[in-house]
């Protein structure tokens, strides 16, 4: 059956792969906005949380690319009608890759202070950091069986059951941050950074089994894991380990920045955390429309569909632009308020002020890179993603990074960066999906 291309059907997936999208950056708001105003140590806290945040996101989209493999391939299966052949892969992937996490899990908590020192942590803030990380960091694992759990559900063209689970897990984290970091008067003793850490952990768990009870009722793809090895398990692993180094890649920009941001002072990476918070937002916002590409490309791609996917590439492209100017307008108009959400040190949010506005005008650059790299995934055009962030970060961010920092550009220089940064990488996906299928066009 032809997969139709029109904004109802994008829609569908869009919409809820938004919803679940955006649920994990307002989560992370939330928590910004809740520690930013602990009323003991409130700044130390702030920093704490952005830089241990910073640094399991890195673990986190390292590891959880397995998600996307998987969705690729069954897309890909699903759309030239073979789905049966391939329903052994995800419980062999899943496996390997809660393995892996594991292991990491249990060779950074024995360095925990050793790890947030290289990232320029120190004195109370480093307490912190340790603290809080030694709590979240048993989320890790949790996070990525949901991770990969949605993924089996992308590929079979579902975003509303990752949508429900993204929007429990989110409210009940943002419920407990409440009742943990700031008590409850002779009920609950207010734990402050610990106690957004705990509701963090509570809240993936919970979001696990969820995840789990969907699967095994709303799928027949099981978590046994059958032998032999399937077939396209080294496919798999190829497109992970890409991704892998993909990943890589993204996270040393992201960690660099926040290595910069720390070293220029504690006011400095309070508002980088503000920042990076609603850029991310702002990025899962945008990305719904990305993982709609991700979804139909497969599955257009499965059947050969070249016009269809042609079609569905300007489509989504157009939808994500509209939504990224509705975003622009909203910050120019309510930066000022959005920002007194987080913080209520003054030197925090005029420092956060003055590179608000490089944040939200790379919003439409944002949109491209987001929505075609959404677009690649589906496509399993792994490879080509890797060497894409590979040149944006080595070649783009890292000498535009230290070329602002040698003229003293301080906060903003390091945002100018990231800009550069999203502008290599969607222009070079640009490039790469006109070359490839334009042609292909011609011959359909």
């Amino acid at each position: 059956m032809k997969t139709a291309v029109n904004i109802r059907t994008i829609n569908k997936l869009a919409i809820p792969a938004t919803i679940a999208g955006i649920a994990e950056p307002i989560l992370s708001i939330t928590d910004t906005a809740i520690v930013g105003n602990i009323p003991v140590d409130g700044l130390e806290s702030l920093a704490a949380a952005g830089i241990v945040g910073s640094f399991l996101s890195m673990l986190i989209w390292i590891l959880g690319q397995t998600r996307s493999a998987i969705s690729a391939i069954l897309a890909q299966y699903l759309g030239a009608g073979k789905l049966e052949e391939v329903k052994a892969l995800p419980a062999q992937a899943i496996f390997l890759n809660i393995l892996l996490s594991l292991v990491i899990l249990l060779s950074t908590i024995f360095i925990v202070e050793e790890i947030f020192e290289v990232l320029n942590a120190s004195g109370k803030i480093l307490e912190y950091c340790v603290s809080y990380y030694s709590i979240r960091v048993w989320g890790f694992p949790l996070t990525l069986f949901v991770f990969a759990v949605m993924g089996i559900f992308r590929g079979l063209q579902n975003t509303y059951y990752p949508m429900l689970i993204a929007i429990v897990g989110a409210l009940l984290n943002i419920g407990l941050d409440f009742l943990l970091v700031y008590g409850v008067d002779g009920f609950i003793e207010a734990m402050y950074l610990e106690g957004a850490a705990w509701a963090s952990l509570i809240a993936q768990g919970i979001m696990a089994i969820m995840a789990f009870i969907l699967l095994m009722t709303k799928t027949d793809i099981g978590l046994r894991v059958r032998f032999p090895l399937h077939q396209e398990l080294n496919r798999l692993i190829g497109m992970s380990l890409n991704l892998f180094v993909r990943a890589v890649a993204l996270n040393v920009a992201l960690i660099l920045a926040v290595r910069e941001a720390t070293a220029l002072g504690d006011k400095y990476i309070g508002a980088h955390t503000i920042a990076i918070n609603l850029w991310l937002f702002a990025a899962f916002f945008i990305d719904g429309y990305g993982a709609a590409g991700n979804i139909m490309g497969g599955r257009l791609l499965g059947a050969k569909d070249y016009n269809g996917l042609w079609g569905l590439a300007k489509k989504i492209m157009l939808y994500g632009g509209v939504v990224s100017i509705v975003l622009m307008l909203v910050g120019f108009v309510f930066y000022k308020p959005i920002g007194s959400i987080f913080s209520n040190e003054f030197e925090v949010l005029e420092t956060f002020y003055a590179l608000f506005f490089i944040l939200i005008l790379g919003f439409p650059m944002n949109t491209v890179a987001f929505v075609f790299d959404g677009l690649f995934k589906g496509l399993g055009e792994m490879k080509f993603l890797r060497n894409v962030l590979l040149t944006a970060t080595f070649l783009g961010f890292v000498p535009t990074l230290y070329l602002t920092k040698y003229f003293n550009w301080g906060l903003s220089g390091i945002w100018i960066a990231l800009t550069v940064w999203m502008a290599i990488r969607g222009g070079a996906l640009v490039w790469k999906f006109r070359r490839k299928f334009r042609p292909l066009l011609q011959n359909t």
